[in-house]
């Protein structure tokens, strides 16, 4: 039995984590603490708890502590856990994938583009944006400013004539000699300029440019400065955050609205307001906003980059978070709950933001579970809430994989799909492919039958014909779990939208009216399983072809093929190179650099 008095009385005044756990091993709660002595001690006084706590506190069977050096890395040990173990009382965000970037390449004649992943050291990236829409906006308005260019090195490397970016005026034409290497360059560091919110710099050196061209009579180039100078004002307009030594801020504010939290997240970034982007936390019943945006606070910036400034709606302990993440981002931060000037019109904006979102998210909420009622009606299965949907891609039976993707609780649940590389079957072979996949995923049902990718449907749904359909059943009767239901989605004539055919094992087939909910959420699952493996499939084929046309070459191994994969920005600009240029990458001689030309030709 779990002796708190002698419990307590043993805890260090030391910072650590904390895990609250009830009588059947499950964790109810993960919390840090400078001083756990003090903050577990809390949980169990008798006033002071809000309801919530209290139903928590009488649920604790146990205590689990983990002593740390310090309060932030206690604090990166609790993101962590909360992560892995998804407690019932945390308020819980959901785990984003990371935030794109706009990067300038590291290459002679550096390229302007969209990135999302690891960084290197050769190239810049500037951002985060809240999302891609906001980096290709931002890649649209320089590319039209400075004219740097966006295509694949590849491309570049291969250019014989410039493309049409150049002729509409969006590109300089590095890849022709349009523009000297100079120019180029000098275009390139206005654009970082620019980027860095340095615009007065910017428009100091392209104003002095302007005159001495007007001064030597080269109107053409006295016109182009100008016209950067007035794209430049342009969106100096449009800026309304307040100046300052501070110009990366996050502006967070936390609502509530029809019993729904959300945090809308403003990003501004050298002055500029890159975009907005919404939360919605699990696990919020009976909390106060404070809490919630502390959770979010601590949370999000786990893996995040944090300004120097972080202005918040809600009022919590302000200096004590501030000092917190000023050790983990190694500078000083400032939590601001009451600013001033411009800065509270944005905190206004968020705020406005966040409920118009809410709206939206109850808006949509209600157009699906319509959809569901419908499809649950249309197949008379009242009880009907978790649909996987399979596909299979290939070429010409290359690179064969099968996706599986998950609808349930009213959303796909990107988190739960698979794919499924398929090998040792005869190319082509659909049948095969699909009764592998199937195999797979439902096997464990028979071995575990309980949870994780083991959750029993209640629906699956076959991509494919009567052959398919036929193939699934044999495979569930195999496996045991012959009571799922099953149905297969046939394309309509030429394949039009709105005239699928469903096809069901006791050989009826149906067709739904094509402005039938029931059908929208049918092509819905349907379509995003065959994204998922038509992107699987694509990345194993392109993975597969570089692979094997270079490393068959005697002579290329890894280290070789990743050279000359950077050199020339991917085998199609391999391809395109001559005998002397590629005998011209370290590593590679004459006579490799010639069979390397003949294996690609």
């Amino acid at each position: 039995m779990f002796d708190l008095k002698s419990f307590l009385a043993t805890l260090p005044n030391l910072p650590g984590v904390y895990r609250m756990i009830g009588a059947d091993e499950t964790v109810l709660y993960v919390g840090k603490a400078r001083d756990l002595k003090k903050r577990v001690s809390s949980y169990f006084n008798k006033t002071g708890l809000s309801p919530r706590i209290q139903l928590m506190a009488a649920q604790i069977a146990r205590v689990d502590i983990t002593v740390t050096r310090t309060e932030a890395e206690a604090l990166l040990l609790e993101n962590n856990l909360i992560k892995t173990l998804s407690p019932r009382y945390n308020i819980l965000f959901r785990d984003d994938k990371s935030y794109p970037y706009l990067m300038i390449s590291g290459h002679a004649s550096p390229r302007l583009a969209y990135y999302r992943g690891t960084q290197d050291r050769k190239s810049r990236y500037f951002g985060p944006y809240p999302n891609a829409w906001a980096v290709r906006e931002t890649v649209n308005l320089v590319q039209r400013v400075f004219r740097l260019r966006t295509c694949e090195d590849s491309v570049f490397a291969n250019r014989s004539r410039p493309c049409l970016l150049y002729q509409i005026k969006r590109c300089s034409g590095p890849c022709v000699n349009a523009i000297s290497p100079g120019d180029y360059a000098a275009d390139v560091k206005r654009a970082v300029l620019f980027l860095e919110g340095k615009e007065d710099e910017l428009l100091q050196e392209l104003t002095a440019r302007m005159q001495a061209a007007a001064e030597k009579l080269e109107f053409e180039l006295a016109a182009a400065c100008r016209n950067q100078i007035q794209n430049i004002a342009k969106v100096r307009e449009q800026q309304v955050i307040e100046g300052g030594s501070e110009r990366d801020v996050d502006i967070i504010a936390a609502i509530m609205e029809q019993g729904v939290w959300c945090v809308a997240l403003a990003m501004v970034r050298g002055g500029r307001h890159l975009g907005d982007r919404h939360f919605f936390p699990r696990n919020t019943e009976a909390v106060s906003g404070a809490e919630v945006l502390e959770a979010f606070i601590e949370q999000h910036y786990q893996d995040k980059p944090i300004p120097p400034r972080i202005i918040v709606n809600q009022p919590l302990n302000a200096a004590a978070l501030g000092e917190l993440l000023s050790v983990q981002a190694g500078h000083r931060v400032r939590v601001i709950h009451s600013p001033q000037g411009e800065a509270r019109v944005w905190l206004a904006m968020a705020e406005k933001g966040a409920q118009v979102a809410i709206g939206q998210q109850q808006a949509q909420n209600a157009s699906q579970e319509a959809r569901l009622n419908a499809l649950r009606e249309a197949l008379d299965m009242p009880g009907l809430n978790r649909i996987e949907c399979f596909d299979i891609s290939h070429t010409m039976g290359e690179a064969t994989v099968a996706s599986c993707v998950v609808y349930d609780q009213g959303k796909m649940q990107n988190s739960e799909y698979r794919r499924y590389n398929i090998n040792g079957i005869t190319p082509g072979d659909d049948y095969a492919a699909m009764r592998d996949a199937l195999t797979r995923r439902y096997r464990k049902l028979q071995e575990t039958g309980a949870e994780g990718e083991s959750k029993r449907p209640d629906l699956v749904l076959i991509d494919g014909g009567a052959g398919q359909l036929n193939v699934a059943r044999d495979v569930m009767a195999e496996l045991g779990v012959s009571d799922i239901e099953l149905i297969g989605v046939a394309k309509g004539p030429e394949r039009k939208a709105g005239l699928e055919e469903l096809l069901f094992t006791d050989s009826r087939a149906r067709h739904l009216r094509p402005d039938d909910p029931a059908l929208h959420l049918i092509q819905t699952i349907r379509d995003e399983a065959h994204r998922f493996a038509i992107t699987g499939h694509r990345a194993r084929r392109g993975k597969a072809r570089t692979q094997s046309t270079l490393e068959d070459v005697p002579g290329i191994g890894p280290t070789r093929r990743k050279a000359l994969l950077e050199r020339f920005g991917g085998l199609q600009g391999v391809a395109g190179a001559s005998v002397e240029t590629l005998a011209q990458v370290p590593g590679i001689s004459r006579e490799l650099a010639q069979r390397i030309y003949d294996a690609l030709h």
